[in-house]
């Protein structure tokens, strides 16, 4: 498996245009990409500027392939603008 988290920090104001279109694309990721296997989104309510995503992948080449799909290419360009800092970590071959 290859595991990869991404915390966002969103612009104030902007999480809950942010969130609709984080679940859309983690939807999409699930029913259209057969290498995705999970995909959660999780924020908590004391830190309403952050959004934590949590992805699971059969393998690298799987996420690779993810971020070329054209529903990760819109939503990244959508969400340009909402997020003051990104920090994605990525860990391979962790067992689930």
């Amino acid at each position: 498996m290859f595991v990869v988290t991404v915390t966002f920090q969103i612009k104030p104001d902007q999480f809950e245009a942010f969130l609709p279109l984080m679940v859309q694309n983690a939807q999409a990721s699930l029913t259209t990409e057969d290498g995705c296997r999970q995909f959660d989104v999780c924020t908590d309510e004391n830190r309403p500027e952050e959004v934590f995503l949590y992805e699971v992948y059969d393998d690298e080449a799987a996420f690779k392939t993810h971020l070329k799909t054209p529903h990760f290419l819109k939503f990244d360009a959508d969400v340009a603008e909402m997020i003051s800092e990104k920090t994605v970590k990525t860990y391979k071959g962790v067992v689930q």
